[in-house]
């Protein structure tokens, strides 16, 4: 006996892949399964009951007819059937075993192949079939996607961020005196359009708008782990979306595995419609056997002949059954475009107008899951809606940046304003607007930055920085910044994605700007709109500019600071300057500037200039800063500078000069001229010696000799009794005078890495210089004598 348990293996699939069989696939394995029962049902009769029983026949072995069994039969009875009547044979001792032998040799060799195997051909074909609808399920190129489809659609499906989103753009999340109702308006999500379910509420918001701000929203928020689980999903959307797209191996192999069924069907048809008259109930049988028993002709009964003939017919019908529903699968392949799937009907429905339709095999296997039910296509578009996607990102941002954690990051900056800095974030936490104290907002690498309603909270918000941020400002919050911001920074890959909602802050007085300047941008509309700009007076642009932008002296009437910082890229053209009237600070650094350009000399109200990090080699031009007669700072550092001209005297009214990082060797004696200068900076050069003119510098307070190659200092320099910070460290001094003492103000005294043997201990009279302020090594330290090492570390 046959048990169906072990066929269980062949009809049994997992109850998942259920949604990727239409009706006619189902119907099909129904039908599979009654055929296989008739088979199993026929080849249990034939190993339970006996197959055929023979009789001998009477007639002589050349009178043998075609049919003798009919001669067993009497006259006018033997259409009737009735009972057989005497038979006179040969007396023999024919005995049970020989008419077992021959029941068997006449079963093999008399009856008819179909009639014979007929179970096991219903079972064979049953078996293909099965194989045939089921074998995209199991070959490794397709089964492994179709598992893949089946675990995402299932999670979508189930997602609670599902119902969310399809509750918030159906209107269905509705606020205010419907709170109490939201179980059934969750529940209602799937069934309900996005007008009627939303008109009752609108209309009680509508009388009652004082509510719709204070009560919370009526579908609960997400959990930080459903949150990050909906996130997962979306990542493993798009990736198995851009995988199952290239391709269409599951369409092309299903086509394949119904048209072999069709073949299959009409070849089993055909035979078995020619065959079924084969299953006969009489069946003659000639065997030699005559000298053993004494018959050579044998009329036999096929016991199963009228059940099988029943049961061929059953096949048949069901075989025909099958064959229709295989003809209807190839109508419905070929008569629709099967690998394009549009969300149009699920964009109407729910309002998520950036649902893509899809191709290929993702969507082939929407087709078929639309056979099954429609509302997993809707659940499932929406993680491919990227809007639903931005929302959920939202959320978990929220989640995870509450205001009492965002206040902790609170800190001041160097303005003294209290700034909020956030950094690589996938978003901007809506409780950012929570947080009204703010008076900076920092935003780096935040891709994507849409400023909410919300921003309007940020009363206080003065200082506006998007570095590789862009942001998107609604025209009503502009107005609300437009004379609210004072300050803004903007750094992106180039000038021409600077928004121009920045352009219309009329209120602003700085702005910062960095990024590639394309040749056509200076043209642009971009920065011609500094123009409106009335209040700005500290410009600030990094950038790669051939020249000075025509826009910047647009603003040259009220602009107090420029800076140009061109990364090394040569800035030619800057008689423009000269248009700057009021400019009292100016940065060229890295112009590739080899000398200082002469519209520098017409701006009479300058007070600092910064050269830094161009290429500069003589500074001849130095005495035209005499026009410059409000000059104060003068920042020459970082380029390559030989000598200083005698004429720096002529600069009376310089306060602070930095020329370190140059090629100094020696420093003119007329520097000593200079009686206003406060801070002198010529570190990191080759100066060998100094002038005894530098004890003219009454003034000076901080002064600057780091790296250098001084052997000695002139008694002069401890003449300038208000210094405060004097840096000789990594020089070649081999003593320090003792004169050091003279310098009561000195408070900072940097000598590591020269060639000292002791210090003196004069240094116990600088009364203002403590341990903290005097950088030696420690060997040194420890040779002062206790009491001056004493009252140094005294607080």
């Amino acid at each position: 006996m046959i048990p169906v348990a072990e066929f269980k293996q062949f009809t049994e699939q997992q109850p998942a892949l259920k949604v990727l069989k239409p009706w006619w696939d189902v119907l099909a394995e129904y039908l599979t399964v009654a055929m296989l029962m008739i088979g199993v049902f026929g080849c249990t009769l034939q190993v339970t009951q006996d197959k055929i029983i023979c009789l001998p026949s009477h007639e002589p072995r050349e009178n043998v007819s075609e049919a003798p069994c009919q001669q067993l039969l009497p006259r006018g009875v033997s259409e009737q059937m009735g009972g057989l009547r005497e038979v006179h044979g040969l007396k023999n001792n024919l005995d049970l075993q020989q008419y077992s032998f021959i029941n068997q040799l006449c079963y093999e060799t008399a009856l008819h192949w179909y009639a014979k195997y007929f179970p096991y051909l219903v079972i064979i074909h049953t078996l293909i079939f099965m194989v045939c609808t089921s074998f995209w399920f199991k070959f490794p190129g397709t089964s492994s996607k179709i598992e893949h489809f089946i675990s995402i659609l299932g999670k979508c499906f189930d997602s609670p961020w599902t119902t969310r989103a399809l509750s918030e753009v159906s209107g269905e999340n509705q606020k205010g005196p419907a709170a109490g109702r939201a179980t059934a308006i969750v529940a209602a999500t799937a069934g309900a359009g996005p007008g009627k379910a939303g008109e009752g509420e609108k209309e009680k918001v509508l009388a009652e708008p004082e509510k719709v701000v204070t009560e919370p929203p009526v579908v609960t928020l997400l959990d930080k782990k459903e949150g990050e689980q909906a996130k997962a999903l979306f990542e493993k959307v798009r990736k198995f979306r851009v995988h199952v797209e290239e391709g269409d191996i599951l369409y092309t192999m299903y086509i394949r595995q119904t048209v072999l069924k069709v073949c299959k069907f009409l070849a089993i048809l055909v035979y078995n419609l020619v065959y079924v008259e084969k299953i006969s109930f009489l069946v003659a049988c000639r065997v030699e056997t005559s000298e053993v028993t004494g018959y050579a002709s044998f009329c036999c009964n096929h016991t199963k002949a009228h059940l099988f003939s029943k049961l061929a017919f059953c096949y048949i019908s069901f075989v025909c059954v099958y064959g229709l529903t295989c003809l209807y699968t190839l109508y419905w392949l070929f008569h629709r475009p099967l690998k394009e799937y549009s969300f149009r009907s699920v964009r109407e429905e729910t309002g998520m107008g950036d649902i893509p339709d899809v191709k290929n095999d993702f969507a082939f296997m929407l087709h078929l899951i639309d056979q099954y039910d429609s509302l997993y296509s809707k659940r499932f578009a929406v993680f491919l809606s990227e809007v639903s996607e931005s929302r959920l990102k939202q959320l978990n941002l929220n989640h995870e940046w509450t205001p009492e954690k965002l206040r902790q990051k609170l800190q001041r900056n160097a303005r003294g304003r209290l700034e909020l800095a956030l950094c690589m974030l996938p978003g901007l936490p809506d409780t950012v607007f929570e947080l009204s104290e703010v008076e900076a907002l920092r935003l780096e690498a935040i891709c994507d930055v849409t400023f909410p309603p919300g921003l309007s909270q940020l009363v206080q918000l003065q200082e506006l920085s998007l570095l590789h941020s862009p942001a998107r400002l609604p025209f009503s919050l502009q107005i609300f910044l437009r004379d609210r911001l004072k300050v803004i920074r903007v750094k992106c890959e180039e000038l021409r994605e600077v928004p121009l909602w920045v352009f219309g802050l009329r209120g602003l007085e700085e702005l910062h700007l960095e990024g590639l300047f394309p040749p056509e941008l200076a043209r642009a509309a971009t920065l011609e709109s500094l123009r409106e700009l009335k209040q700005l007076k500290v410009l600030s642009l990094r950038s790669n500019a051939g020249k000075v932008p025509a826009s910047v002296t647009d603003v040259a009437g009220h602009l107090q600071r420029l800076s140009l910082h061109n990364d090394g890229a040569r800035l030619l053209a800057l008689n423009s300057l000269k248009k700057l009237a009021a400019l009292r600070e100016l940065e060229l650094v890295a112009c590739g500037l080899e000398r200082i350009p002469h519209a520098v000399f017409s701006l009479g109200a300058l007070q600092e200039l910064d050269l830094k990090d161009n290429h500069l080699r003589s500074i001849e031009e130095i005495l035209s800063f005499q026009h410059c007669r409000k000059l104060v700072t003068l920042r020459l550092w970082h380029n390559q500078i030989a000598y200083v001209p005698e004429h720096v005297r002529k600069l009376r009214g310089l306060e602070q000069l930095y020329l370190s990082h140059n090629k100094l060797e020696t420093l003119p004696t007329q520097l000593g001229l200079c009686s206003g200068l406060r801070l002198l900076d010529v570190s990191h050069n080759g100066l060998h010696s100094l002038p005894p003119e530098v004890g003219l510098l009454q003034s000076l307070q901080h002064l600057a000799l780091s790296y250098n190659a001084l052997e000695a200092l002139p008694d002069e320099l401890f003449f300038c009794r208000k210094l405060r910070t004097l840096l000789l460290g990594y020089n070649h001094l081999s003593q320090l005078s003792p004169h050091v003492g003279a310098l009561r103000a000195l408070i900072r005294l940097e000598l590591k890495g020269n060639r000292l043997e002791a210090l003196p201990e004069e240094l116990g009279h600088c009364g203002g210089l403590k341990k903290a302020g005097l950088l030696v090594e420690d060997t040194l330290y420890e040779g002062l004598p206790a009491e001056v090492r004493e009252k140094m570390e005294e607080e």
